[in-house]
């Protein structure tokens, strides 16, 4: 599990003020007053199960959906007020990978890299360095004249994770972007996320439907549960005493993974396992039992 880092006191890179979603002909709203905020540098993971309105929350940041109501701020700035000169800027501003790694099979890696550069005009003698110095970043350099059709799954999104960082962004947005990998590669690429986090200083927000990724990954997570957050703690906080019932739907399909200690730690690190179950099962418990009893008691 990441332990939370200490977190910068400056203001919030991200805020979501009452945020809301609902699209034409729908029965629901898809985001419904949703209000947080990231930290600059942070490493901040949204989860919910499918339909719980993840990627539509996710791509409010960069306006790729707008919302019906309420606003994102990034750097105190409402995005929905952008025109489209203002927009561009921001999206230069904001990576973002996906779980399908949209790579052009016709170009090598190189190529995929250094077409948004291409697109927006920039002069080759800058693209051959910044590219050059994305694939080492990402451990790709000696494969910069090969194509797509080579690489094995954890390779195409690290092509698409440099992709991401080619306009030099202050966040990235990561759409389900290890769902589609094994769980060796999936943390790898996770792994790699946290290098650039910290390496760049790049506000990074993941979103995905599996606890063991924003356990790997993450300073501080919500839960998202019918387009409503319905938890928010840091990732210590919310594995050890969740309070939603969508958290510990979430979290049942994990089993505690602690290390066995050497020597005479043993029993201890099994009493700490047992508390750390007993939390959980309390926890359960409380939640299961209030969803039956009346509000008047």
């Amino acid at each position: 599990m990441s332990q939370a880092h200490p977190l910068q006191s400056s203001p919030p890179h991200i805020v979501f003020d009452h945020l809301g979603k609902h699209y034409p002909g729908a029965p629901a709203a898809a985001l419904q007053e949703v209000s947080f905020t990231v930290a600059r540098a942070e490493l901040f993971g949204i989860i919910g199960r499918s339909g719980a309105g993840k990627s539509t929350l996710l791509r409010t940041i960069n306006m790729l959906e707008r919302p019906s109501a309420g606003q994102v701020r990034v750097d105190g700035v409402d995005v929905g007020t952008l025109d489209e000169d203002g927009l561009v800027a921001l999206r230069r501003r904001i990576g973002m990978i996906f779980q399908h790694f949209n790579l052009l099979s016709a170009k090598t890696v190189f190529e995929n890299v250094a077409l948004p550069l291409r697109v927006a005009g920039v002069p080759r003698a800058e693209i051959v360095p910044r590219v050059m110095a994305l694939l080492e970043l990402v451990g790709l350099a000696d494969k910069a004249q090969v194509y797509p059709a080579t690489l094995s799954g954890g390779q195409k999104q690290r092509v698409g994770i440099a992709r991401a960082l080619v306009h030099r962004p202050e966040i990235l947005l990561c759409d389900e972007a290890t769902s589609a990998l094994d769980p060796e590669t999936t943390e790898s690429i996770l792994a790699l996320l946290r290098d650039i986090n910290r390496t760049l200083g790049l506000t990074v927000v993941l979103i995905t439907h599996d606890m063991a990724v924003i356990r790997q990954a993450c300073d501080r997570v919500l839960v998202l549960d019918q387009g409503r957050a319905v938890e928010l703690g840091t990732v210590w906080q919310v594995f050890a005493e969740p309070q939603a019932a969508a958290t510990l739907a979430l979290l049942r399909p994990l089993r505690l993974e602690l290390p066995v200690p050497a020597g005479g730690e043993f029993s201890n690190a099994i009493h700490c396992a047992h508390a750390a179950n007993a939390s959980y099962a309390s926890a359960r418990a409380n939640i299961e039992i209030q969803a039956y009893v009346p509000a008047n008691g």
